[in-house]
């Protein structure tokens, strides 16, 4: 969609308004309702054409360096939005939608080799003054100080509606190119040093003006340097994943319970794991100490060594060199209980996600309330979430990590019957299916005497991919024993979900009528 602005009016730039105050800046979230109001003025011939404010927190969070505005004391009146591809996986027959993702800029690769323009709009009171220019020098700069070899965009060609009975857009183009039609978008665009490679058709089909047709644009970084592979710390694409299927029993103290857990994350690192997925409330085994008080008691005495079990985790992933999702221990903070899953990065760093979904028996038995907040976490190894096991079954949560890019979903959970756990395993196959993305689900097995409402468990680990001929035939990569203790190691390629998106059999996450419906997270950005 980039470009809507007019070029053929000259002005004395920025003098040449009274007061005038122009700025170049980086988009901020709070950018999108000046934002909206900007693209309804400057789009007018194309239908649903403002961003939500989903997709614009999504397009910031990718990529903040390559969104960019212009500022009139304050007010936004220019912008310019692109993202980073391998262009060699879309090629010049790709549409809108494709290549930004439906808008949210899953596509943006920070290894990608291309910048790519998706939209620029200048508010027509400011037509004139060259601030399309000022964008298109920015994205220029931008392109060599990241090092990447081009800039393409898809063009848009408003004035072929006025020639189409006579002339197909390919000599549209040509004859804009010889100056013979002047068009308000191409003209700019060869008057900046692009070249128009080819037309494609039904790039944005709800471009009336355009017919739909777009051309290519290309402009070459001519100061690009070939990048070598990396030797250290490459972005990872083939990914080593394991899970800890949990024997539950009694324990006494933290030291004896964390014993165990290093026991399995030295098994895993021994295999080069990259995660290591720990069940929800793993560390249940501790609650055998509090049987003479009531569930809720017990509960809230086990959240008394959340801190030093997470401080012992951290210590565990930096020596041992793994990312570890800590499955999910309680925490009670300001009055209230939590079930708080944990990400202790390899490098020293941590994250948490709260359950947001509480099953009755935990607001029955402990009084458990649910947390607010929904996150992607970029690791090492790749983009992934967390959902503590009811919130797998909410599929609106799965889908609202995957607008923002989610490549691996976790879910620590814990069952005491084979129904509970059938429920959790065929909604994280659903998960994967739905969302294009792999799903890593684990449990706990055996008993815990005398512990209310902890007492049986029932697990079966397992790794789901998508359906679809470049996974397995089943679309489950490995499954353990069934109420073993036991660990599951697993590659999962990433490069074959972006390969799926684009080529796969059924595409369910492109195909998706965003037309009719959508997920919206309510509470705010995530």
């Amino acid at each position: 969609m980039d470009a809507t602005f007019n070029g053929s009016k000259i002005m004395s730039d920025a003098s040449s308004r009274d007061e005038t105050r122009l700025r170049l800046r980086n988009l901020r979230p709070e950018d999108h309702r000046a934002l909206s109001r900007l693209m309804s003025r400057a789009y007018t011939g194309i239908e649903n054409s403002r961003w939500s404010r989903d997709e614009f927190v999504a397009q910031i969070n990718r990529f903040p360096e390559g969104q960019l505005c212009i500022e009139d004391n304050g007010e936004v009146v220019a912008a310019a939005l692109t993202l980073i591809v391998n262009y060699a996986r879309f090629g010049d027959r790709h549409t809108y939608d494709q290549i930004t993702g439906n808008g949210y800029f899953t596509t943006h690769d920070p290894n990608g080799d291309v910048l790519y323009g998706v939209d620029v709009f200048v508010d027509p009171d400011y037509r004139g003054m060259r601030l399309g220019r000022r964008l298109y020098d920015a994205r220029k700069e931008l392109c060599r100080s990241l090092n990447l070899r081009a800039i393409i965009a898809g063009g848009r060609i408003p004035g072929y509606h006025k020639y189409a009975d006579s002339m197909s857009p390919e000599e549209y183009v040509q004859q804009v190119r010889r100056k013979e039609i002047y068009d308000p978008i191409l003209s700019f665009q060869l008057a900046n040093d692009f070249q128009a490679r080819r037309v494609i058709k039904g790039y944005l089909p709800d471009d009336k003006d355009s017919l739909g047709y777009a051309t290519v644009l290309e402009w070459s970084n001519i100061h690009y340097e070939e990048r070598e592979a990396p030797a250290i710390a490459a972005p990872k694409v083939v990914v080593r994943v394991g899970t800890v299927q949990w024997q539950m029993r009694p324990m006494e103290t933290v030291d004896e319970l964390m014993g165990q857990v290093e026991f399995f994350v030295d098994a895993l690192a021994g295999y080069n794991a990259d995660f290591a997925l720990f069940p929800e409330y793993f560390d249940a085994p501790l609650m055998s100490r509090y049987n003479e008080f009531s569930p809720a008691e017990a509960m809230r005495k086990l959240a008394g060594h959340t801190d030093e079990i997470a401080e012992r985790f951290q210590e565990l992933a930096i020596a041992y060199n793994i990312n570890i999702i800590a499955g999910s221990m309680p925490v009670y903070e300001n009055g209230s209980l939590y079930n708080v899953a944990w990400l202790f990065r390899r490098d020293g760093t941590r994250d948490t996600q709260y359950k947001l979904h509480v099953t009755p028996d935990e607001k029955k038995y402990w009084g458990t309330q649910g947390g607010r907040n929904l996150k992607v976490f970029d690791t090492d190894a790749g983009r992934i979430g967390i959902l503590i096991c009811y919130d797998a079954e909410f599929p609106e949560l799965p889908r609202l990590l995957s607008d923002r890019g989610m490549q691996i979903l976790f879910v620590p959970y814990w069952v005491d019957t084979k129904n509970g756990y059938l429920r959790v395993q065929r909604c994280g196959q659903a998960r994967a299916i739905e969302n294009e993305c792999y799903v890593v689900i684990t449990g706990s097995v055996g008993n815990l005497p005398r512990v209310e409402n902890a007492d049986i468990q029932y697990s079966q680990s397992a790794i789901y991919t998508p359906a679809d001929f470049a996974f397995p035939h089943d679309g489950i990569a490995a499954e353990s024993t069934p109420n073993t203790e036991m660990t599951l190691i697993v590659d999962l390629d990433l490069d074959k979900l972006k390969e799926l998106r684009d080529e796969g059999s059924v595409q369910n996450y492109r195909d998706r009528r965003r037309d009719l419906y959508q997920v919206r997270w309510l509470p705010g950005e995530l």
